[in-house]
């Protein structure tokens, strides 16, 4: 068991790690810069998380391994992976202190400050997960696909479990799956190209 000293110097330190990552992106932020809004060492944060994937996902309360999903989902191929992307999802947004924490944001006083906390959340699993997944298929656009597959999955999310609004809301896992995972195997599908031009005819 943690001391009281440590406990609440991991307390900042992942206070920190979720303002920094909100602020500046998953890019953006590093152990040193973390560590420099917790007022502490470099050394000290890498102490006690290894790398910064690790310290963000204990930051945000992932209940998974993102980057330990990742052989999983592409095994099997790029058949279904649609459906295993939402039903991965529906396995984040179900779990319930992730919920707890989103709604905590949402009603947050500081409204502004829960905002980049859910930016830093959705950046951080676009980064260590989707980015991942869909450069590995290696599809054309694959940086515009996960950001597509990221908003969309991010607002089917939102909707639902944040701001429940139905039918949506009270929707089963698997009418949720049957609904979207077509989509998001659409946006995987390297024989549909993203469009390059806009209406206008310019790139």
């Amino acid at each position: 068991m943690l001391g009281v000293a440590e406990a609440d110097l991991t307390s900042s330190i992942l206070g920190a790690a979720r303002s920094v990552l909100g602020a500046r992106g998953y890019a953006n932020t590093t152990i040193k810069t973390v560590a420099a809004a917790a007022g502490v060492a470099p050394g000290v944060v890498r102490s006690l998380y290894s790398n910064k994937e690790q310290l963000l996902a204990t930051a945000l309360r992932v209940p998974f391994d993102p980057a330990g999903s990742i052989p999983k989902l592409i095994a099997p191929g790029l058949d279904g992976m649609g459906e295993r992307l939402v039903r991965l999802t529906l396995q984040l947004s179900g779990d319930e202190q992730v919920r707890k924490d989103a709604t905590n944001l949402m009603q947050s006083a500081r409204a502004s400050a829960g905002v980049d906390q859910l930016r830093g959340l959705t950046d951080f699993l676009q980064a260590t997960l989707l980015d991942r997944v869909v450069e590995a298929i290696g599809v054309p656009d694959a940086r515009m696909r996960g950001a597509l597959i990221t908003a969309y999955l991010a607002g089917v999310v939102a909707t639902r479990c944040i701001l429940n609004i139905e039918p949506l809301a009270s929707a089963t896992d698997e009418v949720i799956v049957a609904l979207v995972a077509p989509t998001i195997q659409r946006l995987l599908d390297p024989t549909q190209p993203l469009p390059t031009k806009d209406a206008t005819g310019k790139s």
